[in-house]
């Protein structure tokens, strides 16, 4: 094998590895053997897709493009990704950043076959960077609603005469109620569903202790969103 070929999946390697690390640490659906096959294999196909342009004989009426299997990772790749976005059953959607960091890891195995290797290496410190130091920095200095985190609330009423007064309660403890469905239920309870806003350093245990301490409320469940 080529010293240079190897130095490539090398770099790759240990780039993918950054990349699938982040989110081997946030116990994401894909981690670092997923990200690791990406950017080695990406790589690899890029090395091969240039490599063959330039080796195998050409006719007159046809060319090779240098990238056309590279071409072909960006696209394919999506479909990877479209497995890891999921939608739960409170209507959120999760699993954005991890397929855009698949599609990353792809781009970096890309760039490095193709002899990018400070664009890469800067494009991995870039990503590790938006994902873990500008949420940080968001928090501290951003905008109130990006200091916020949203949290769903589902309450079982027992009189329907004290809904108002029990959404006006929640609304005194700094919790801003976004928006409201509520459902009548068989045994006469009421069923409400509460999506609120509060302080992103607020626990969410201190909020379930709060409105379980409400008087006409029979269940509390309360979910970070």
């Amino acid at each position: 094998m080529d010293a240079h070929v190897l130095m490539k999946l090398g770099i790759s390697a240990v780039l993918g590895l950054v990349i699938g690390l982040e989110r081997e640490l946030k116990r994401k659906p894909v981690g670092l053997k997923t990200c690791l096959v990406i950017s080695i294999v990406s790589c690899l196909l890029t090395i091969v897709s240039i490599e063959s342009a330039y080796t195998f004989p050409k006719s007159d009426h046809i060319n090779m493009d240098p990238l056309r299997l590279a071409a072909q990772i960006v696209s394919g790749i999506g479909f990877l990704g479209a497995g890891v976005i999921l939608r739960r059953g409170n209507d959120s959607i999760s699993g954005l950043t991890t397929a855009a960091l698949i599609w990353g890891a792809a781009g970096v195995g890309i760039a490095v076959g193709a002899n990018f290797y400070i664009e890469a290496i800067l494009c991995v410190i870039f990503l590790i960077a938006s994902v873990e130091l500008i949420p940080l920095i968001t928090t501290i200095f951003g905008p109130k609603q990006l200091r916020e985190k949203e949290l769903s609330v589902k309450l079982t009423v027992l009189d329907a005469t004290k809904m108002s007064e029990v959404i006006d309660t929640i609304k005194q403890k700094n919790i801003r109620i976004k928006t409201v469905r509520i459902k009548d239920l068989d045994n006469g309870n009421h069923f409400v569903e509460l999506k609120v806003s509060v302080d992103q350093k607020r626990a969410t245990t201190d909020v379930y202790e709060f409105i379980h301490q409400i008087p006409s409320i029979r269940g509390v469940d309360v979910e970070n969103i």
